[in-house]
């Protein structure tokens, strides 16, 4: 009996325990599930970990990478997973345990991860994860081999199989590309811009471009609470000057432009405010764009712009400030956009504040998948900004875009290729107004600084480096032709002008196979002008202005000959029995001007006929006044008075046109009234009530 009372006790003892054990994985999960929704991922990490394995310790401490800092990789590609699908816990914790991994672009341990996951077969979308951390990975060929793999599965979902088809767009885009000639990638100075174990976003300050803002988790940042925060971890803003051909020691801004919480990826207006992004480690998805004003050096308390910037529910980060201050960019995952986070704008008034509502910058720019991390570089007009999509090289690359004056809207998006772009990710690209040097920040490389105590979590860290880009180098070439024959015009004239006025005026000359080639130089907008002995002269619009690539420009000439007789100037009607001219007759002589802007070594006769009704006399008067009109209205809009010659002809020279038949006529009277088609006299008769012009002199 006391032997029955003992065991008794034993099995009550234990089945409370299992229970108790149960309860707490049951919280485990919860908080877990709590921690993975704010973005706090190595909390999580422990806590699924703890469902797995109740040996594992809890930690609350967040490693601030950039995952975590600009909430990288937070819009996943739907999968097949679904509310109504049921999963173990422990197939549910392997899943989100490689989650946490591939949020933190840790992609060794995802993929690992994933790879258990997708094993026990719970959820077949982590074999597209599998394949995408191979891609982050840079291992292409086994990524190829995985994606193929998941959409061939029955299981496979169509969000997923079109983001694998992208993907894999991208991988042959990567395997093609090569290292661009004189363009170095460097990890820039360990002591003064990547001490600490996460550095990024670097952008310039000042007109002289001699400072810089960057954002950096190091010894020494601002906390509060010594016992509860590790300074480590936590980023501040800093800056630095350069001093020759290095950076002095950096500086943190210290309160109250620093808090205890997260502030970072900082740009300075050209006035005296700082836009930056702020959150804390509470709510990850709570990061909002912020203003400090300064005077001196010495900063007011931060204000957070109001809700038409950081929408309510929504994330807003990344903030760039245009070189003349009066556009505010920044990236949001806010309502109105293409997906994702998205890259939009607003502008700013005189004293940098904001004004009327931000427009999203839409496609091409945007996608469905994350853009973030905008940089406008004023000279080239370009915008570059960071994505996860447009066919990625795996991660973030680095993409640019240029913008179109004209047409108010941005241009197809380019890749910025190889060494810049790597598998890992890249973003934060800035550069100097020569387009020659500049940073970005990246994750390739391992974190060296990763510390002991997080080695459940330790992932590759943002590093800044050094780009260095070869001077843009520009040359036209071509030929110039006949515009009849293609017959080549040896010994031509080529004029460039420079629009803009940075560049004196020069012309080249053809040689004698009518080629002609040039060097140019950047920021140009170029008017040529190509002519020929005995031709009209040809032009063409070339700019240099806004290109970020060295280009060659292929620009031909096609030259038309000046007839012996005169040219019709079809379309100009005076009023009824007047040398008036009617509103739509100034329209054409428009056009005359600018054709003889083009060819400013002509002198002409502008000449007017009549038809025959009326007398000679009363034809010519009124021919020579119409003459006169039309050479007033060039003379009122440019034209100089030496080169035009007003002649009136009254009825004494019919025109000339081909019949029916092909056969050159003369529209006399005699054969006017000889025809018997009214409709046909009366077309004939306003034929001959024509204006013209003739080729006097050549210059």
């Amino acid at each position: 009996m006391e032997v029955f009372k003992r065991l008794l006790i034993v099995l009550v003892m234990f089945c409370a325990s299992s229970t108790a054990f149960t309860q707490s994985k049951k919280v485990w999960l919860f908080q877990a599930d709590y921690y993975f929704e704010k973005n706090n991922f190595p909390t999580a990490l422990r806590l699924y970990k703890m469902v797995l394995d109740d040996s594992l310790g809890l930690s609350s401490r967040v490693i601030p990478y950039e995952a975590v800092i600009s909430n990288q990789k937070l819009k996943e590609p739907k999968s097949s997973d679904d509310s109504t699908r049921t999963v173990s816990t422990e197939d549910y914790s392997y899943h989100q345990i490689a989650m946490c991994y591939r949020k933190s672009q840790d992609y060794e341990r995802a993929y690992d991860a994933f790879v258990v996951s997708a094993d026990r077969g719970a959820y077949p979308e982590d074999y597209y994860y599998v394949a995408n951390s191979l891609m982050n990975l840079g291992k292409y060929e086994e990524a190829i081999k995985a994606y193929e793999k998941y959409i061939g599965m029955e299981t496979a979902s169509d969000e997923l199989m079109k983001r694998s088809l992208e993907d894999m767009s991208g991988i042959n885009n990567a395997i093609k590309a090569t290292d661009k000639k004189d363009v170095y990638v460097t990890v820039s100075d360990t002591a003064v811009f990547n001490k600490g174990t996460s550095s990024f976003a670097v952008s310039y300050w000042g007109k002289e471009y001699d400072k810089v803002v960057f954002s950096s988790a190091r010894e020494g940042n601002v906390i509060l609470d010594p016992e509860t925060q590790d300074a480590t971890y936590l980023l501040d803003l800093y800056w630095s000057e350069k001093n020759g051909d290095s950076w002095d020691t950096p500086h943190n801004f210290g309160r109250p432009l620093n808090s205890s919480r997260h502030d970072a990826s900082g740009c300075f207006d050209q006035g005296h405010a700082i836009f930056f992004t702020r959150w804390g480690d509470d709510n990850q998805r709570e990061r909002y764009i912020y203003v400090a004003r300064e005077i001196g050096m010495r900063f007011f308390e931060s204000q957070k712009l109001d809700s038409v910037v950081n929408y309510p529910g929504f994330e807003s980060i990344n903030p760039f400030v245009t070189d003349d201050g009066k556009w505010l960019y920044y990236s949001s995952n806010r309502p109105g956009g293409e997906g994702g986070f998205d890259i939009w704008r607003i502008k700013l008034g005189e004293n940098g504040q904001v004004e009327g509502f931000p427009e999203n910058l839409g496609k091409p720019v945007n996608s469905e998948f994350d853009e973030r991390a905008p940089f406008y570089h004023t000279g080239s007009k370009t915008l570059f900004f960071s994505s996860d999509g447009h066919k990625s090289f795996g991660g973030l690359d680095i993409f640019k875009s240029h913008y179109h004056v004209d047409a108010e809207s941005f241009g197809v998006v380019k890749n910025m290729g190889k060494p810049i772009n790597s598998s890992s990710d890249d973003s934060y690209f800035v550069a100097d107004p020569d387009l020659t040097t500049g940073f970005i920040s990246s994750t390739r490389g391992e974190c060296s600084t990763c510390d002991s105590s997080f080695s459940s979590l330790c992932s590759y860290c943002y590093k800044i480096f050094d780009v260095k880009l070869p001077p843009l180098e520009f040359k036209i070439s071509g030929y110039v032709y006949d515009m009849a024959t293609d017959e080549i015009l040896p010994n031509s004239t080529i004029e460039f002008k420079d629009i803009s006025y940075q560049w004196e005026h020069f012309e080249v000359k053809t040689d004698e196979n009518g080629y002609y080639e040039h060097e140019l130089i950047p920021n140009l907008e170029l008017f040529l002008r190509a002519g020929h002995k005995g031709y009209f002269a040809d032009k063409a619009i070339v700019f240099t202005k806004g290109e970020t690539d060295s280009r060659n420009y292929v620009q031909d000439f096609f030259l038309e000959k000046i007839p012996e007789g005169e040219i019709t100037i079809e379309g100009i009607e005076y009023d009824f029995d007047k040398a008036t001219l009617r509103p739509e007759s100034k329209e054409i002589l428009d056009r005359l001007i600018e054709f003889l802007e083009l060819n400013n070594n002509l002198k002409i006769e502008i000449r007017s006929h009549t038809d025959e009704r009326g007398s000679d006399t009363y034809n010519q008067k009124l021919s020579q006044a119409r003459a006169q009109s039309v050479v007033d209205y060039l003379v009122e809009h440019g034209i100089p008075l030496e080169r035009l010659v007003p002649k009136g002809y009254g009825e004494s020279m019919p025109a000339e046109v081909p019949d029916h038949e092909g056969n050159v006529v003369t529209l006399t009277p005699a054969y006017i009234h000889s025809l018997q088609d009214e409709e046909l006299q009366e077309e004939y008769h306003q034929r001959n009530r024509r204006t013209a012009f003739f080729v006097l002199e050549e210059h």
